[in-house]
């Protein structure tokens, strides 16, 4: 396992204050605020700590409220809303400086046989073919090096490639509204699943408004052509999924409007099965010109 995965694992594992009540550290993002991944990680976290061990996630819901303050600890308190003889629901609320910045619910189920299908896969190359993080981000003479290195200090935990280039990395003319992105994290992970389906609600918040950015040829804040966050998040979980095995991120965004854009996606395993399908809108705006 990397120091990178280990000190990411540290900053999930939350403290507990009080039966229901949890506080969590927050390390430097990308951007100036704690960021949103991180957040709906650790929501998750507490919520999961206040469920049988027999019942594992299958849903979250989540609005960002505010900016997070990187320098402060969070704390999340646990509702314990539902616990029936098939699912458990929680809600989390996280609060810092006396104000809430961010709601989760999420809905957990016993494990049952039921009916089966899914969408299918659909083409991506083997990621072993693609370049890496640091192959890619330094290969870019136009973005200032301290951003290559904010970049590359907040995914230094998930091997994240891209299948073409992303936003940042050519802009200027519309593309196709979709992304491909291979992730894993740096290193093997315990077995338990709640700690998988963490990892990927970490990850799902790092790429997925890309496919608006490239509707409209912008390459985000790396460039200074958008400024945005995120508003609100949704994530299904499907099937048994390993976050430290090959993941398939394939994104698009249907629809921008009224200074906010939607990304919606599904998350494959290697080998074909549909194990996450995931819905975000932010707000994605243009610089007013001075």
């Amino acid at each position: 396992m990397s120091q990178a995965l280990r000190s990411l694992l540290d900053l999930l594992d939350l403290e507990r204050i009080e039966q229901d009540i949890f506080r969590g550290s927050s390390r430097p993002a990308v951007v100036p605020r704690v960021f949103g991944g991180q957040v709906a990680a650790q929501a998750m976290v507490a919520a999961g700590r206040t469920v049988p061990a027999d019942r594992f996630a299958h849903s979250l819901h989540a609005y960002f409220l505010r900016p997070g303050d990187p320098g402060a600890p969070i704390v999340y308190t646990v509702d314990r809303i539902r616990d029936g003889r098939s699912f458990t629901t929680r809600r989390v609320v996280a609060v810092q400086h006396g104000q809430p910045v961010f709601h989760l619910s999420a809905s957990f189920q016993v494990y049952e046989e039921g009916l089966d299908h899914q969408a299918p896969m659909p083409a991506a190359p083997d990621p072993e073919t693609l370049p890496t993080s640091p192959e890619r981000l330094r290969g870019y003479g136009h973005l200032a090096p301290e951003v290559v290195e904010r970049f590359l200090r907040a995914r230094e935990a998930v091997d994240l490639r891209y299948v073409d280039e992303p936003p940042y990395g050519r802009f200027g003319e519309p593309r196709e509204p979709r992304s491909q992105v291979w992730f894993r994290t740096n290193g093997k992970l315990d077995d338990d699943p709640l700690l998988h389906v963490v990892l990927a609600t970490y990850v799902s918040d790092m790429t997925l408004l890309d496919s608006v950015l490239l509707a409209h040829g912008r390459g985000g804040w790396a460039v200074g052509d958008v400024v945005g966050a995120s508003l609100d998040h949704a994530m299904w979980f499907h099937r048994p999924f390993r976050a430290d095995e090959w993941l398939l991120y394939d994104q698009q965004s249907p629809s921008a409007s009224g200074g906010r854009g939607l990304g919606q996606a599904r998350i494959y395993t290697q080998d074909g099965r549909l194990a996450i399908s995931v819905i975000q809108e932010g707000v994605v705006r243009v610089p007013r010109q001075r």
